[in-house]
């Protein structure tokens, strides 16, 4: 283990390691992120999120909604109209968190081509000469 990981986890007992890894995943997801930025500015409705997410099924939005609820990082609203209009909207530990995200995002669009290049460089000298 490195330096860096044993200075965080030796903070840390085990099963608050697992719980802190499970919550990254579930943020870090490819949707759960998109889903986070999208909500973060105000209530916004299922069919608007799932315009605004290319690539996105309708299950997967679904699924992504209800983990993020579950978890507390988002708040589904029904409002008794026909048909039912139903909102999401970030809580307050989510637009929290949202701050994180966009400077991630701001790392990965900066550092992307060069990550992209690395990989490439790494590739070319693992591949077996013909």
């Amino acid at each position: 283990m490195s330096q860096r990981n044993t200075d965080v986890t030796e903070h840390v007992d085990e099963g608050q390691a697992c719980a802190i890894l499970d919550v990254l995943n579930r943020v870090s997801g490819k949707w759960s992120i998109t889903v986070l930025i999208r909500t973060a500015g105000g209530p916004v409705r299922f069919t608007e999120l799932e315009r605004s997410i290319g690539g996105i099924s309708r299950r997967m939005l679904t699924l992504t909604l209800r983990n993020l609820e579950r978890d507390g990082l988002i708040v589904r609203t029904v409002y008794p109209t026909v048909p039912a209009k139903v909102e999401y909207t970030a809580t307050e530990m989510a637009r929290e968190l949202y701050d994180h995200l966009v400077g991630l995002t701001a790392w990965a669009e900066r550092h992307g081509p060069a990550v992209v290049a690395s990989r490439t460089a790494y590739d070319r000298a693992a591949a077996p000469s013909p």
